[in-house]
């Protein structure tokens, strides 16, 4: 048995061990198929899936899957240097290097560079657990993020960024993906990883319970990537739709496909994508394979 199947219904010794047995191949294995589950999901109002190319001329689920083959050793070795407690100047190294690999894969492409950056950070959380000996759930994770690397990312988030995201989020006063993550992910952690164990404890399969995740994280995030593509009135549409779909009901609502189904439509003639959104629904999904099953 691996210890990505270790039974929930293990005690303490047995976290303990769960802890030492999981390895950095397991972390980023789990990374690579969070992406994945986050590509096959659909409807995603915008967003890239196996069904379409939502709001994006440039990609589709093909340039996807050419990024998660290009990314899929990234995260181990983050992983590996998070298990050695390695400082923030190697981590980043690591992350730059496996965008340049994500570019040359894509032909340019930015498929995934959100995700370099969250869910590198957070295999990193979990290799350091590994070597303190504790075994991953949100709390610790988040702990061990801010120990190790809190002081390097709060300097990181008071840089200037040149990019897309970091542009429209200064032009807007939104926080910036960076800030988010030296405050500790709290979108990740207090609203989507929730929101995520919510709606599976109320019955909804996995595909429901991640759209409803989804949609949840899009009502409250500071998404720079729907800032950057349909500027503030671009966001703000996006966080009234999503607000407007969990009202009614959200995915555990009859009518759930239809509804998202239309407002994937809408955001496609807006050109809105919420790729902000879609990294944090991965990052939940990545830390649901690594933390509630193994509970």
């Amino acid at each position: 048995m691996t210890a990505l199947a270790l039974p929930r219904a293990a005690h303490g010794t047995q976290r303990a061990t769960h802890a030492l047995r999981l390895t950095a191949a397991d972390i980023g294995r789990a990374a690579t198929l969070a992406l994945h589950d986050e590509l096959e999901l659909a409807p995603k109002p915008g967003l890239v899936s196996f069904i379409d190319s939502g709001s994006h001329d440039d990609m589709d689920a093909h340039t996807f899957m050419q990024s998660l083959f290009a990314l899929r050793h990234y995260f181990v070795q983050i992983a590996v240097l998070g298990e050695a407690h390695a400082p923030f100047e190697a981590l980043e190294r690591c992350g730059i290097a496996a965008e340049a690999r994500m570019l040359a894969a894509t032909g340019g492409i930015n498929t995934h560079r959100g995700a370099v950056f969250t869910l590198g950070l957070l295999c990193a959380s979990a290799g350091a657990l590994v070597r303190d000996g504790q075994a991953p759930c949100p709390a610790a994770l988040r702990a061990s993020l801010r120990r190790h690397w809190g002081d390097a990312l709060g300097a990181r988030s008071r840089r200037v960024s040149m990019l897309p995201g970091g542009i429209a989020a200064r032009r807007y006063g939104l926080r910036s993906a960076s800030e988010e993550a030296a405050l500790g992910f709290p979108v990740l952690f207090d609203i989507a990883v929730p929101a995520l164990a919510a709606a599976t404890r109320r019955g909804l399969d996995s595909q429901r319970a991640r759209l409803d995740t989804l949609f949840t994280t899009m009502a409250s995030l500071d998404d720079s990537n729907l800032a950057h593509r349909g500027g503030l009135a671009g966001l703000q549409h996006a966080r009234h739709a999503a607000r407007s779909y969990l009202e009614r009901g959200g995915a555990g609502a009859d009518e759930h496909l239809e509804a998202a189904w239309t407002l994937h439509r809408d955001f496609v003639a807006r050109r809105l994508s919420p790729g902000g959104a879609a990294d944090t629904l991965a990052a939940a999904c990545w830390m649901r394979r690594v933390c509630e099953r193994h509970a």
